[in-house]
């Protein structure tokens, strides 16, 4: 089972950002991706945003920086971390406009692009783009065919449907992947059918332990259905983790304790059918988190 982590500073929801990360700019994060990529992490993964109302401001901040900027920058300073949008709302932005970022962050990075997406949430970003926001579900589905051709061998990448139309417009360097993996976020009926049916993998968004054994087993059901024989990658997002014992108070669901402990309880997961987890650590600090990151490559990673 690989993991991954969603880097810290890049977006600071209340929902997860520690309090040490307000003050923490771009030496932070690359620090930590250094630090990810020595531990044996499978990727680095970067949420989008593009611009966050009043209304929600307190709880999400406005602090989102670019995925594809963020991934490009520490491309320049990795070797094989992989690099993840997690997730990109691809329905706000063009096909082509979308394909030509990531087919240069992929080409750049030598191959190590893994494009996750989702249909957005804030109906107010989508209104100031021009963007249906009662529609995105079938915006992300055809935006979902659109760059299956835009990201694909062609030069001149081909693609006919009722919201998007191109054909005889190259777009060069094309990416170094042959097929650029695709995976879907998104825990609701209509996301987990998406990531079933048009995606190399599926992204929950907040699934507990006890819900993801019957997601895993309805995507199993609906490939099947399809008759679709493809590689697929099953994720799940862990809860919050301290490698250790730690002397302040870390959140209830926190999970805690030394390496063969936490190894174990994260094994639970291979056996619901995971194929890779994302994580996160509870921290106060950069010098803490870094601390954090290698202990679990170095202790719970190698169980795993």
């Amino acid at each position: 089972m690989r993991y991954g982590i969603q880097l810290p500073v890049q977006s600071q929801s209340t929902l997860y950002a520690e309090p040490w990360e307000a003050g923490a700019g771009p030496a932070d994060l690359l620090a930590v991706a250094r630090a990810a990529e020595c531990a044996g992490f499978g990727y680095l993964a970067c949420c989008d945003h593009v611009a966050v109302p009043r209304r929600l401001a307190p709880a999400m901040s406005t602090v989102w920086y670019d995925p594809v900027a963020t991934l490009a920058h520490l491309a320049a300073v990795t070797e094989r971390v992989r690099l993840l949008s997690h997730v990109a709302v691809v329905g706000l932005r063009h096909p082509l406009l979308t394909a030509k970022q990531y087919a240069t962050l992929d080409h750049l990075s030598g191959g190590r692009l893994l494009l996750g997406v989702g249909a957005g949430h804030v109906e107010e970003e989508f209104t100031a783009l021009g963007v249906d926001f009662r529609r995105r579900g079938a915006v992300l589905d055809e935006t979902i065919d659109a760059l299956r051709a835009a990201l694909g061998p062609e030069e001149f990448p081909e693609h006919h449907g009722k919201l998007y139309d191109f054909e005889g417009l190259g777009q060069l360097p094309r990416p170094a992947q042959e097929r650029v993996p695709l995976w879907v976020g998104g825990s609701s009926p209509p996301a987990v059918r998406r990531a079933a049916l048009k995606g190399d993998g599926w992204l929950p968004q907040g699934d507990p332990r006890d819900r993801l054994p019957q997601q895993i087993a309805r995507i199993r059901q609906l490939r099947e259905q399809a008759g679709i024989e493809a590689p697929f990658t099953v994720g799940a997002i862990a809860e919050p983790l301290y490698v250790g014992t730690p002397d302040w108070h870390v959140g209830r669901r926190t999970l805690t304790g030394g390496p063969d402990e936490l190894a174990e309880s994260l094994r639970a997961y291979r056996a619901m059918g995971v194929d890779q987890i994302q994580v996160r650590f509870r921290s106060r600090s950069r010098s803490e988190l870094i601390d954090q990151i290698a202990a679990f490559g170095a202790g719970v990673g190698p169980h795993l």
